[in-house]
């Protein structure tokens, strides 16, 4: 990708309400664009980024059997009233009439609509259990629109849902959720723990939550160091000077959800014994827009964003220094070739100084910066944003590096 084709262009000042990390850089390094409290376009290179994140949490789904769908947002009043929670979540949800006086929700969540097509679709035990997941746009009616993407009205989440013949068969699937969440955060380098909490407006059973460890969190958990798992304020009732606590962003939940809205919605399947039993239920959360934010928030000094490699929107950042024609030619064939390799590159290819093109590639945050100048010579300046040492580098010592065959 050529920077000069790139929208938007880059800020040099960030938005006058911004309170955040991750508000001021993703929106000064063009990566989202706010378009009211809490609504947020994902702009090419926040794309990018967010689609990265979705591809390493769907191969952590598909690892653990999970079939991707997709489920619309728009429901009708009458599938919430089987729960009751068109009464019990209004708070959160977005409710509205047509022009024919019918009721409509925009979805906060899916587990009646998940409930709706099992009921269409299970009969025995033999079509359990089902994994079906999806990412898609939720709608929460939240009172505190704040902090960036963190904090949002409508934004993206991976929701997966359960449904199993026994409680047993549920928490042994819970369980391998949990393994496989941890895997995803591990993959993203986050410093984060497993944390009880509570079910909110799912479930008044104990969930867990997956907290990153950041003093930009709103959430406070206390842990002990033997114990494996932390515990959120809200649910924490043990002596706080025996702990340990830290501020945390939420960025993952599990919730046990049992029978309960099986038996509220009729979902029932015949058992081995020709008994009709209701199903056992299990929902998983994943905001992969309030993880790229975490992301910022974790990841950044005072220049810019530091993404890690996994997730980054481009492998390397390659700058042009100077006016001099050969340089800039000798740069896009150094570009070329690296594409080539099926190597993601953005080149800043504009007619600007070194020092405003070395703030932008700061302030983007792609892991390695490569420059071709006079100074270079035939070889590349080599330097990763989360250092300040630079190398001189031939065009193989950087394929390989790239590649992961040297250091």
């Amino acid at each position: 990708m050529r920077q000069s084709k790139l929208f938007p262009k880059t800020r040099k000042e960030a938005p006058s309400d911004a309170e955040s990390i991750n508000h001021k850089l993703l929106v000064r390094a063009g990566f989202i664009d706010q378009l009211m409290a809490g609504s947020w376009t994902l702009l090419p290179l926040g794309l990018r980024v967010v689609t990265k994140i979705n591809n390493i949490i769907r191969e952590e789904m598909n690892a653990i059997g999970g079939q991707e769908m997709q489920m619309p947002l728009l429901h009708p009043k009458n599938i919430w009233n089987e729960t009751g929670r068109w009464e019990t979540a209004r708070d959160v949800m977005y409710q509205f009439k047509d022009a024919h006086d019918r009721e409509f929700a925009l979805s906060f969540t899916h587990e009646e609509i998940v409930m709706d097509i099992l009921r269409k679709n299970i009969k025995s035990y033999q079509d359990l259990p089902v994994y079906v997941y999806q990412f898609s746009t939720k709608f929460r009616n939240e009172l505190r629109a704040k902090s960036g993407i963190l904090r949002g009205r409508e934004f993206m989440m991976k929701d997966l849902y359960s449904a199993h013949v026994s409680e047993e068969d549920l928490m042994d699937y819970y369980e391998k959720v949990k393994g496989a969440y941890c895997k995803i955060f591990k993959r993203l380098g986050f410093n984060f723990k497993v944390t009880k909490a509570s079910g909110g407006v799912f479930t008044d059973k104990f969930t867990h939550e997956f907290q990153v460890l950041t003093d930009a969190g709103e959430d406070t958990i206390y842990w002990k160091e033997e114990e494996s798992e932390a515990i959120n304020e809200e649910v924490f009732e043990g002596n706080k000077s025996e702990y340990k606590s830290a501020k945390s962003i939420e960025v993952g939940n599990i919730f046990p959800l049992g029978k309960h809205y099986a038996e509220k919605m009729n979902v029932t399947f015949v058992d081995k014994n020709g008994e009709r039993k209701a199903v056992w239920f299990g929902s998983y959360g994943i905001g992969p827009t309030r993880v790229m934010g975490t992301l910022v928030e974790v990841n950044h000094d005072e220049r810019g964003i530091m993404w890690p490699a996994v997730v980054a929107p481009f492998d390397v950042h390659i700058l042009n220094i100077g006016e001099n024609k050969e340089i800039k030619k000798k740069t896009e064939t150094f570009y070329e070739k690296l594409q080539k390799e099926n190597i993601e590159v953005l080149w800043d290819d504009r007619d600007l100084s070194a020092g405003e093109k070395f703030g932008d590639s700061d302030l983007i945050g792609i892991p390695v910066r490569l420059v071709v100048s006079e100074k270079t010579g035939e070889k590349v300046e080599w330097k990763e944003r989360i250092s300040n040492k630079t190398e001189l580098l031939s065009l193989e010592e950087i394929l390989k590096r790239l590649r992961g065959e040297s250091k």
